[in-house]
């Protein structure tokens, strides 16, 4: 009966999104068709699936996954502060911070309110439950929505992740205290010092593993499966919850910075089957034929589900002030999600005899209804707006004949300029041209960092003064700006500059791009005739959408609107052909016309 369990579990995981494809399903998220699925195989239907001990291995396996893969869809530059930030720009860890405070003062409240009218005395437990967010559920709707990376995907990300991260600590003292081991609480503090000690023990020699993992020892994978169950482990040891080391261990694999592909290779592992088969057992554990029989725990049902929902409801009143109301409403309904903490609280609450079984299921019931609602509501409500799309920041000091031009002529669909310059003439000069062009008092690091200069992108040091640029370069680049360009007169290059480019600072060269652009008219007039044209130009995107990895060039489905001339991969040029097979990473050169170019680079661009 066990294997025959994990084959249907397996044969359920494997149908599911088939299923939903061919009947064009969209609305319900398939962590929420997989839950129940879990209900109709388990004992509350048809019960075919026995929780055998392999099952139940597979399912802590699933979770422990789900929760390292959360771990690792944290984007930290997001709590990085931004003094500098426009009007209308979303700040969401603050964003996700001010809502999470307001879903914990009613959760308590709400909490009150089941003790004072009988229907559950324990509020401790009731608020750690009602202020939980489901994380697994949350990510992968907005996964399947491919708005992961956006400001509001990331928005709805944090307050997740605070709705399973807090849930959790408070878990662990509320354990700790009423199962009699209150002064062991200050052990959990080893767990955050492991994962600390284990992030500086691999940095360095994780860029050396990239250098001689192959397909046969797939270091990265290793590496990362040790540090689960390393922090789990430790976890355990201190009296904490084991997604709790989960979770870490994956904040710890994504501070090493891995590469596209292994993340893809993670995922592929988590949702491939682990993950699915969580979310299955979920609904396998359910007994509705139980809860349905116990009149006081079908009353109890409605109003976990109507605490639930009121509980995330203030989150609303902060959204709207950064995204238009739909969408507020839509990431709001999503919050209310809430399945992955409570199931462990539960467990945690009837090993020490605090609640009954009914009254557990009534909780689990009333978690599996909004997760139900939650998703297909966000997925009915939610339309991508402008504001949600992400373009990348570009700061050009230096306001001139060169830089001005460019700024006017790069694509406002793709980038967010800002331009500064120390100098009042050309301020007074290029202000009407240039709408968002900054008066700074002067060119020192700490000035910079005041109006926000290096929080970019793209980093363009323009000044007609080459000293200047180099200094600007070098600063950018101790500040942690992903891309800066340095503009030279002088066609001597000297030992600073040198230097900057082996710290992998762009050199734009004046003279060298006239002479260059010379001999093309010369050589081949063509390209020149590409370079000028405004209705068809020469482009570049990266792969970062990873449905597109793995297939050939002629598959991807906008090929015939495109030339593609070269592909860069890991700094060496490919020769595109049809069967050429994509990487994540891959950089496309290819020449199109403009109105094609916008649709393409955000598809292939968008980050899922």
């Amino acid at each position: 009966m066990g294997q025959f369990s994990i084959f249907i579990v397996a044969l359920a995981a494997l149908t599911i999104p088939i299923v939903m494809a061919r009947f064009k399903v969209t609305t319900i998220p398939t962590a929420v068709a997989e839950i129940i699925v879990g209900i109709l195989l388990g004992e509350s239907a048809l019960n075919i699936i026995e929780e055998t001990t392999a099952v139940n291995l597979l399912s802590n396996l699933g979770v422990t996954l789900l929760m390292f893969l959360s771990g690792m869809e944290i984007n930290f530059d997001l709590f990085k502060h931004d003094d500098n930030q426009e009007v209308g720009h979303v700040n969401p860890a603050k964003t996700a911070i001010t809502s999470y405070i307001l879903i914990a003062i009613t959760a308590f409240v709400g909490a009150s309110v089941l003790h004072f009218i009988g229907l559950f005395s324990d509020i401790m437990l009731a608020t750690i439950i009602l202020m939980t967010v489901a994380l697994g559920v949350v990510i992968a709707t907005l996964k399947e929505k491919e708005i992961l990376s956006r400001p509001i995907g990331q928005t709805i990300l944090l307050t997740a992740v605070l709705g399973e991260v807090i849930p959790l600590l408070l878990l662990t003292i509320y354990a700790s205290i009423n199962g009699g081991n209150a002064e062991k609480l200050w052990l959990i503090i080893i767990l955050f010092v492991v994962a600390i000690i284990l992030l500086n023990r691999f940095k360095k020699p994780y860029e050396w593993f990239n250098e001689i993992s192959k397909s046969t020892t797939q270091l990265d994978i290793r590496l990362a499966f040790f540090l689960i169950f390393a922090l789990v482990t430790v976890a355990q040891q201190v009296g904490a919850e084991n997604i709790l080391g989960a979770f870490l261990a994956g904040m710890v694999m994504k501070l090493l910075q891995p590469s596209e592909a292994t993340m893809d290779k993670l995922t592929s592992i988590g949702y491939g089957f682990f993950i699915p088969v969580f979310f299955i057992m979920t609904g396998v554990k359910l007994n509705l034929k139980s809860l349905f029989a116990h009149p006081n725990a079908l009353m109890l049902i409605p109003i976990l589900v109507l605490l639930l929902i009121v509980a995330k409801l203030p989150v609303f009143l902060i959204y709207r002030k950064n995204f238009v109301n739909r969408n507020a409403l839509a990431g709001t309904l999503l919050a209310t999600t809430t399945i992955t903490i409570v199931l462990p609280a539960l467990e945690v609450a009837r090993k020490l005899k605090l609640i009954t079984a009914t009254q557990s299921d009534a909780f689990i019931l009333a978690a599996v209804i909004v997760c139900i609602v939650g998703p297909i509501s966000f997925n009915a409500i939610f339309k991508l707006t402008k504001q949600d799309k992400i373009k990348d920041r570009v700061s050009i000091l230096g306001a001139n004949v060169i830089t001005v031009p460019v700024t006017q002529e790069l694509y406002d669909n793709w980038y967010n300029i800002t331009m500064f310059t120390n100098a009042e003439d050309h301020y007074n000069t290029y202000k009407s041209r240039i709408p968002k062009l900054k008066l700074i008092p002067g060119l020192d690091e700490e000035q910079l960092k005041q109006v926000g200069a290096f929080e970019c992108e793209i980093f363009v040091a323009g000044f007609e003064n080459d000293e200047i640029n180099c200094r600007l370069g070098s600063m950018a680049k101790r500040n942690g700006v992903k891309r800066v360009i340095v503009s030279q007169r002088k066609t001597v290059e000297s030992q600073q500059l040198r230097d900057l480019r082996e710290k992998g600072v762009e050199v734009f060269n004046a003279f060298n791009a006239e002479t260059s652009v010379l001999r093309s008219m010369i050589e081949s007039p063509s390209i020149v005739a590409i370079l000028r044209n405004t209705k068809n130009g020469l482009y570049e995107i990266t792969v970062r959408n990873r449905k597109y990895a793995g297939r050939k060039l002629m598959d991807l489905p906008f090929i015939n609107k495109i030339t593609v001339s070269y592909i860069l991969r890991k700094n060496q040029w490919l020769t595109p052909h049809g069967n050429t097979i994509i990487e994540p990473g891959d950089k496309i050169i290819f020449t199109a016309p403009i109105e094609e170019v916008t649709p393409i680079r955000t598809e292939i661009e968008k980050k899922n």
